[in-house]
């Protein structure tokens, strides 16, 4: 992974104090101006620092000298590469015990140096689409930097900082956790002006243990906040009243509770797209539309609407920033596959998120006159309640009414077996156990498919489930109904 970095070029020499290292010259330049930064010794570019990051398999360290080879006139690194003197090339070592931390410090002493007003985005569900939506509304007044894909980890954070050039002016960063004292390091390197917590579900519940550290954990975010910062938080969410302790300003949304700031009314949809009211201090502005359908992406727009009036935004320019919205690859876009319209949720999963996605497919096939058919995916990360919370998923599924459920994976086989518990039908669930083979559970759903139908798939990243739209986006001869 790597950048270029957003303040042009930087010395060796600043670097060094930056991140509070000696540097040692190999070779005759000690006037290295360094253009760019990477974590990969195979894409490291000419005038770049390389990082060299230890994981569970490989030590970046074991790559660096590869790296120089490749043109790094800089690495960061816990130890000297190999061989150093012999490599031939003129370039610097800034020795780091802990290469992540020396990268954090970077990123934290330049951000530093720029007054970038920023906006933290965590929560167990939801952290994409409302990072997109704020993105979207503030790009009407500002030039907006933002994470990219996923990179919502300490390293993706910091890097994304570094990509921040003098053009940026706000900065809406994704933080993602799976236990305590991540979300406070991310915080501590974004000193985040505005922190939002969208919800507090039981993603990560394996490592944390309950719902309550969960939220614990995500109101680390709170940690880094600026003296004069706020948290803009779910209402609707209990575990999150207490963080209204008057440490900080607090701001909520909601839908259901009657408190918040800034809540949403009359919702309703139609036509691919989510229709509301929001109630901004008392205020009613009718008719907000979200160019995507489910209540989650209400949250979102509400959380875009409190940022947009701190930010001082115009009621115009948050009907069209919030109009200007595209989900991310694979969360929830919604496509024409061969006369079947398919909801590709495929990226990730959750309990909440999986309820979230039924709704909409509940939604879309009744505008459209069709049947509901899902494929499911296990959900990782969920320690022992992993068979209850399959379980639940199931007997939620059947009371739905779906006409076919085809499950995915081996945890999923709790799902199909409590959808059929709680009274849906045998012949309407498939279970498929074997994920290295998406291509038979792919086939086996085809056969069941005809034009006009809705499919939701949605799994847990390791599931793969794209792979599945993949092969019917391939193989789309369905019959009519």
């Amino acid at each position: 992974m790597g950048i270029k970095l957003g303040m042009g070029s930087i010395r060796v020499s600043e670097l060094a104090a930056m991140i509070g290292a000696e540097p040692e010259y190999y070779g005759t330049d000690r006037e290295i101006e360094l253009t760019g930064i990477d974590t990969d010794s195979r894409t490291v570019g000419e005038g770049e620092i390389f990082v060299a990051i230890p994981g569970e398999k490989y030590d970046g360290a074991d790559f660096a000298a590869s790296a120089v080879l490749s043109g790094a006139r800089c690495v960061i690194a816990a130890r000297r590469p190999d061989k150093a003197e012999e490599l031939g090339k003129s370039f610097a070592f800034l020795q780091a015990p802990d290469p992540c931390g020396a990268l954090a410090r970077f990123a934290t002493e330049y951000k530093k140096r720029r007054r970038i007003r920023t906006v933290a985005v965590t929560g167990s569900v939801g952290k994409t689409t409302t990072k997109e939506m704020i993105s979207a509304v503030l790009a009407q007044r500002f030039r907006v930097g933002k994470t990219q894909g996923n990179l919502n980890t300490d390293i993706g954070l910091s890097m994304t900082v570094l990509g921040f050039g003098p053009e940026t002016e706000v900065a809406v960063l994704e933080m993602g956790m799976s236990n305590f004292g991540e979300i406070e390091k991310l915080s501590k390197i974004a000193e985040p002006d505005y922190g939002i917590i969208t919800n507090v579900g039981t993603s990560h519940i394996e490592y944390l243990g309950s719902r309550e550290n969960i939220a614990k954990a995500k109101s680390e975010i709170a940690l880094g906040l600026r003296e004069d910062g706020m948290l803009v938080l779910c209402g609707d969410e209990p575990l999150l009243r207490p963080l209204a302790d008057g440490k900080h300003r607090v701001a909520f949304v909601s839908v259901y509770a009657t408190d918040g700031e800034y809540r949403a009314e009359n919702i309703r949809y139609s036509d691919m797209k989510t229709t509301f009211d929001l109630i901004c201090h008392g205020e009613r502005i009718a008719d907000v539309v979200v160019p995507a359908l489910g209540l989650h992406h209400v949250y979102g727009a509400l959380f875009a609407a409190a940022i947009a009036d701190r930010f001082g935004l115009t009621e115009k320019e948050l009907r069209e920033g919030l109009l200007a919205f595209r989900n991310a690859a694979m969360r929830q876009s919604i496509s024409d596959v061969g006369g079947v319209t398919v909801i590709d949720a495929s990226y990730n999963a959750s309990p909440e998120s999986m309820r979230a996605s039924l709704g909409v497919l509940c939604e879309l096939a009744a505008e459209k006159n069709a049947r509901k058919i899902a494929l499911l995916g296990d959900m990782k990360e969920l320690g022992s309640e992993t068979r209850p919370q399959h379980e639940q998923l199931g007997a939620y599924v059947a009371s739905l009414g779906l006409d076919l459920l085809v499950t995915f994976g081996i945890a999923s086989v709790c799902t199909a077996e409590a959808a059929k518990a709680a009274g849906m039908p045998a012949e309407r669930v498939i279970s498929e156990l074997n994920i290295a083979a998406p291509e038979i559970c792919a086939r086996n759903l085809s056969e069941h498919l005809k034009k006009g139908d809705c499919l939701l798939v949605k799994a847990s990243r390791a599931v793969a489930a794209e792979k599945i739209i993949r092969y019917l986006t391939e193989h789309p001869d369905f019959p009519e109904k």
